[in-house]
């Protein structure tokens, strides 16, 4: 048996994982903005254990006055036809907040899983207390739900700690609080920490949690640069120097995406990270050149013989054809 533990509370049992394996702790980025779409979600294998982590991804319906390109299209089917294939491996599912690049409403992914999602009753307001109700009333029944906010579950070979919430940004933000993960490998002696939509860390919160953390990798959303003119270039600056001291105090290796790759700049803007030769993107992660196509928007509509109709603030943009839904676009998810 293992032991579900929260905030010193709540206890329930979970069947034992499969027996110790040498295998190494994988950690595959499905989706991302550097795979050209919205997303942090991320498959990871703790020895015979799948754990799906934030399983959505959208395009954003406008950047630069212009709608999503067809090329943006192609990759989000892609992006949602892997996470579907691999929400069937997956034993636990994890959902950091209620933005909708992080989640599905779909209860097909989830079903037959136990799923850790941000706790609804604790500081969670607006738009993301209604998907939060949404949420949890789809998967009344199809899966095994519960709070995640300070849960703690421990097997033999691995352990899952989530944090206490975290800001969105700085602190104060009006955009919310995420929870992070820490996925614990007992027999390859790894830590990997999801820190979803920290941005930065702008937040010194954040930087110090993390520091505490202790994370061998660490994957988390860069500092939002492209919108550098609202929050500011000393918050920015902030955030890059946060992220620094992650790295000196943990020695840990950091996969940073999200909305630092939304900046058409970000391989010069983030130089003093990339230089540290420990600071990757997803798609380099896995090997690949980065393909952030949000930033590219305007040159891939610059190359179409007829040009599209430019879009109002006030527009809304169709996400995955599972989820069937729309999500409001802007700087802020």
């Amino acid at each position: 048996m293992v032991d579900v533990v929260s905030d010193g509370e709540r206890r329930a049992a979970e069947p034992c994982a499969a027996a110790p394996t040498a295998n190494p702790l994988k950690i595959h980025p499905l989706a991302a903005e550097s795979l050209g779409v919205r997303s942090m979600a991320t498959y990871v294998e703790a020895g015979a254990t799948g754990i799906l982590i934030d399983p959505g991804a959208t395009l954003a319906p406008q950047r630069y006055g212009l709608p999503p390109s067809q090329e943006e299209w192609d990759a989000l089917k892609r992006a949602n036809d892997r996470i579907s294939a691999y929400a069937t491996r997956a034993r636990y599912v994890f959902v950091s907040h209620y933005h909708e690049d992080h989640f599905r409403s779909d209860p097909a992914t989830y079903a037959g899983r136990v799923v850790l999602v941000k706790d609804p009753r604790r500081m969670v307001s607006g738009a993301q207390a209604r998907r939060a109700e949404a949420l949890w009333k789809a998967l009344d029944g199809p899966a095994r739900v519960q709070a995640a906010d300070g849960v703690a579950i421990v097997t033999q070979d691995f352990e899952l700690h989530v944090s206490p919430p975290l800001p969105h940004g700085g602190e104060g933000t009006p955009l919310g609080y995420v929870v992070a993960l820490t996925i614990v490998d007992h027999h390859e002696h790894q830590r990997f920490v999801f820190a979803s939509d920290v941005q930065g860390p702008l937040s010194a919160v954040a930087a110090a949690w993390l520091i505490n953390a202790r994370p061998t990798t660490l994957y988390l959303s860069g500092p939002p640069s492209y919108v550098e003119r609202e929050v500011g270039t000393g918050a920015i600056d902030r955030a890059i120097d946060n992220l620094r001291r992650v790295l000196d105090a943990t020695g840990c290796r950091v996969i940073m995406d999200h909305h630092a790759l939304r900046d058409p700049r970000f391989s010069t803007r983030f130089q003093k990270l990339w230089e540290t030769g420990r600071v990757v993107t997803a798609a380099a992660h896995l090997g690949l050149t980065a393909q952030p196509l949000e930033a590219r928007r305007d040159r891939l509509w610059a190359g179409v013989r007829k040009p599209p109709v430019r879009v109002s603030p006030g527009s809304r943009a169709t996400m995955a054809r599972e989820t069937r839904k729309s999500a409001k676009g802007g700087a802020t998810e």
